[in-house]
């Protein structure tokens, strides 16, 4: 077993969702991300190739456009251009998601239209660049570069930032080749520091929810055969940190389910539920789901849809927690938000995992026997140290020194679970960790043979998130990496700033 570490604790609100520490323990330098759009830039690297614009459309009906967005949320844009064109926004589509408060760079494709249809939209430059034969998709985005400015930073940050650079070169398995050397102070007033750095490829705050971090107990719930607890956590449960009328309507929930006040206020939010706080909603409650209605504000339209369901049949609170009107009140939301409650609690576990092997220790760039890896996605574009979660392998002592050689070479990547029903769990002391987290929380991969939307099998995720980094801390630093779809620029920069996700 290796030696457990010391490590500097996280953030009370990344706790919750199971990051429980930093990986390096220098100080933060502060400040804010976002202070304009143009601090936040995003470029998608996509595997899509599209064909010329002459391509004749009734072989290729889809356009193909770059867009480059300013203070846009991605799906609001897809319905402003969709109504600009006099389309269907079934019509529209893209790769990925992307935050309002930024300048993003992405593909879209627009089914049936001609370049000389394309409106001009304040906020955005199209550009049409070929046409294809199908819409994008998820699985077209291979990643995402990014170049951050970092607002209100504190003087010591040229030192600062130097300190992390180096814990999270040696994190990734990199030597110290600074030009001082180890422990010498950087060169220069605002020295630019480049290396190859890893941090833990942890799930970030945006996943669980930044100011409601709730959707991973839901799905918890849900795994545990739990619907009327889900219901609950999801429509009750208020959070601090939410308005007066939206707590009040939260209260107002958990007295229909009879919640002990003494247990409410949030509580149930945290990742450390305890049994008590587990059956928080163990008592007799009055029922009174047209009182909910009454109560919750049309801002919480999921919310309410449950809460509907509740009331058209009269559920008693009391009723069995796996009772069929329970799983009706949750299949009100829409079927991606049904997926995403599982694969935040998916998350929250890979998290735990992650945490626990950082705290004992065990390498994140190199196996241990026990271990399964994942070999390297060979398409993927050449910023990228983009892992093929579908290639995966065992490691056993005789395969140790085979497959370190591989990560050292980026051609390899230790994972760890997302665990669902055909996850498969590793061995040795990896395994070990594995089963213990499970336990802990009260799962096995079998409980996610769920109904409906909320079915997964499961896979392995990378545990190592790696990236050539190149910081700048001239007047304000400046931070510029790419990073393979599904992997959360904020778990990098939390190393550096060593702030709260809310403080952001």
């Amino acid at each position: 077993m290796a030696p457990e570490s010391t490590l500097r604790e996280a953030h009370p609100t990344e706790r919750a969702v199971g990051m429980a520490s930093y990986v390096s323990d220098a100080d933060g330098i502060g400040g804010r991300l976002r202070e304009s759009p143009e601090d936040f830039r995003v470029r998608e690297l996509e595997a899509f190739d599209p064909e010329p614009l002459g391509a004749d459309r009734g072989s290729y009906p889809e356009l193909v456009v770059r867009v480059t967005l300013r203070d846009w949320d991605t799906n609001d844009f897809a319905r402003r251009i969709s109504d600009a064109l006099g389309i269907s926004r079934e019509r529209v589509s893209w790769a990925g998601t992307k935050d309002k408060r930024a300048v993003t760079t992405q593909l879209f494709t627009l089914r049936e239209i001609d370049p000389d249809d394309l409106p001009a939209i304040r906020g955005a430059e199209i550009e049409p660049l070929g046409r294809a034969g199908r819409r994008l998709s998820f699985g077209d985005l291979a990643g995402n570069a990014f170049e951050i400015r970092v607002a209100d930073a504190v003087d010591e940050a040229p030192e600062r930032v130097a300190e992390v650079v180096r814990d999270l070169r040696a994190f990734a398995g990199g030597e110290d080749d600074s030009p001082g050397g180890e422990g010498d102070p950087p060169s220069g007033d605002h020295p630019p520091t480049e290396a190859t750095v890893g941090v833990p490829n942890y799930f970030g705050q945006q996943r669980f929810g930044s100011r409601r971090p709730v959707t991973h107990v839901v799905g918890l719930a849900i795994a545990r055969n739990d619907p009327r607890e889900a219901v609950r956590l999801y429509a009750g449960n208020p959070a601090e940190t939410e308005p007066d009328d939206t707590r009040a309507a939260r209260d107002r929930v958990d007295a229909a389910f009879g919640v002990d006040p003494d247990l409410a206020g949030g509580e149930t939010v945290l990742a450390d539920v305890d049994d008590a706080e587990r059956s928080a909603a163990d008592g007799t409650g009055d029922g009174d789901w047209g009182a909910c209605l009454g109560a919750i504000p049309g801002k919480l339209r999921f919310e309410r849809s449950m809460v509907h369901r509740l009331a058209d049949r009269g559920v008693d609170p009391d009723a069995p927690p796996d009772h069929e009107d329970w799983w009706h009140a949750l299949e009100a939301v829409p079927s991606n938000l049904q997926r995403l409650f599982v694969n935040a609690a998916q998350s929250f576990l890979f998290n735990r995992i992650a945490s626990e092997r950082l705290r004992r220790g065990i390498p994140f760039d190199r196996p241990v026997a026990g271990d399964v890896v994942c070999f390297a996605d060979g398409d993927a574009p050449d910023e990228l140290y983009a892992p093929d979660a579908d290639r995966l392998q065992r490691v056993d002592d005789d395969r140790v020194d085979t497959v370190t050689r591989h990560c050292e070479r980026g051609r390899a990547f230790v994972t760890a679970p997302l665990v669902g029903t055909e996850t498969e769990i590793g061995d040795g002391e990896p395994g070990e960790i594995e089963r213990e987290v499970l336990a802990d929380a009260g799962i096995e991969p079998g409980d996610f043979a769920l109904p409906g939307d909320f079915d997964s099998a499961g896979t392995r995720r990378a545990i190592l998130l790696r990236t050539d980094l190149d910081a700048t801390v001239a007047y304000d630093p400046r931070f510029a990496f790419a990073l393979p779809s599904g992997s959360y620029a904020t778990v990098l920069l939390r190393e550096f700033l060593k702030r709260g996700p809310l403080d952001l």
